[in-house]
C-alpha cells in the first residue's frame, strides 16, 4: 500500500467515524416484566417444605429455584431470571416477549418496585 492509498484510507475511515458521531444509531432499549409463580413446597412425604418459585415464560430454559422463607424465593427466582436473560443475550437467542399474561414488554424506562 503506497502513501496516497494509506491517506485516502485514513480520510475515510475519519470520515466515517465523523458521520457515525454525528447521526449515531439509537437503539431503543426494552424492559421486560416476567411473571413469577411462588408457592408453598412440600418434601416427598407432604409435609411443608420452604417455598417454590418459578417464572412459566422461562421455564424450560432452566427458571426455577425454591427458598426457605417466601423471600429468599423470589429473591432467588430474581437471580435465575437475570442470569438466564443475560445468557440468552449473550448467545444472540431472542428474550420471550409473550404470553401477554406472563412477559409485558415496555420501551420507555421503568422501574420496578416489588412490596
Amino acid at each position: 500500500m503506497d502513501w496516497t492509498t494509506l491517506r485516502l484510507t485514513k480520510i475515510t475511515e475519519a470520515r466515517t467515524l465523523k458521520a457515525t458521531l454525528e447521526n449515531p444509531v439509537v437503539m431503543a432499549m426494552k424492559a421486560y416484566n416476567f411473571k413469577v409463580v411462588v408457592e408453598p413446597d412440600e418434601d416427598f412425604d407432604g409435609n411443608p417444605s420452604g417455598w417454590h418459585a418459578y417464572c412459566p415464560a422461562i421455564e424450560r430454559q432452566g427458571a426455577s429455584t425454591w427458598g426457605e422463607t417466601q423471600a429468599e424465593a423470589l429473591k432467588h427466582i430474581n437471580d435465575v431470571v437475570r442470569m438466564i436473560v443475560e445468557s440468552m443475550l449473550e448467545h444472540g437467542e431472542p428474550i420471550p416477549e409473550e404470553p401477554a399474561d406472563q412477559v409485558e414488554v415496555t420501551v420507555e424506562p421503568r422501574v420496578a418496585v416489588t412490596v
